[in-house]
């Protein structure tokens, strides 16, 4: 598994298998240009987006004819099954924001969930519907989504081996949200090496969970 972090909620990851799934893609300058982050010109084959809001949900913009699935369900594509876990955007229910879908990826290697703007921590059936996982793509800037410390606690009850941050304040988006720091200093083991890509194997990964910062390529 390869993972490239675009920004703001949006990865292209590439499968065991040479699938290229895109999340949640945002539309450059949405919301009267709060959202910075370069336009993404990358192709896939796939692209999944955990709720409909614009810095989210714009899969119109990614080229060519990708197969498109919003609040995913239970998909399969070449050998890579793609499950959807009902959650809220918000503590409400969704009442707030709407609903929100955790999406996870499994290519027969590693298992990955990303989860989109989670607005709350996890109850046992959705940890038990999420199912073990290796790497989690997890919110952490608060004020739409978990804060710093909701985020740490949703970590420790998944318990992967890697946390990718996301979802956070930095100088191309200009939400109300927290920058990446506070949620690690709740964490452990921190990698931060500049790098936006990063190579996951089952035999690769770490022994301990490891929260990797991975800075934004657009």
């Amino acid at each position: 598994m390869r993972l490239t972090y675009f920004g703001h909620s949006s990865f292209l990851l590439q499968t065991a298998d040479g699938t290229r799934l895109i999340f949640d893609p945002y539309r450059h300058g949405c919301f009267d240009g709060a959202v910075k982050y370069g336009p993404i010109d990358e192709t896939a084959d796939v692209v999944v987006a955990s709720h409909t809001h614009d810095d989210h949900g714009a899969t119109d913009t990614i080229p060519g004819e990708p197969l498109v699935f919003v609040h995913p369900k239970d998909e399969k594509v070449g050998t890579v099954h793609i499950k959807g876990v009902d959650t809220a955007h918000d503590e409400a229910g969704g009442e707030k924001r709407g609903k929100n879908t955790i999406i996870v990826v499994d290519d027969g290697d590693v298992r990955l969930a990303h989860l989109g703007d989670l607005g709350h921590t996890l109850d046992a059936a959705a940890i038990q519907a999420i199912g073990p996982v290796d790497v989690v793509l997890i919110p952490v800037g608060g004020f739409f989504t978990i804060d710093h410390d909701e985020a740490a606690r949703v970590i420790e009850s998944l318990d992967p081996r890697i946390v990718v941050p996301m979802h956070y304040k930095t100088d191309k988006v200009d939400f109300p949200i927290s920058p990446v720091d506070p949620f690690l200093k709740t964490q452990q083991t921190v990698q931060r090496d500049g790098g936006s890509t990063l190579e996951v194997t089952k035999s690769t990964l770490p022994t301990e969970r490891t929260t990797i910062v991975l800075e934004h390529a657009l």
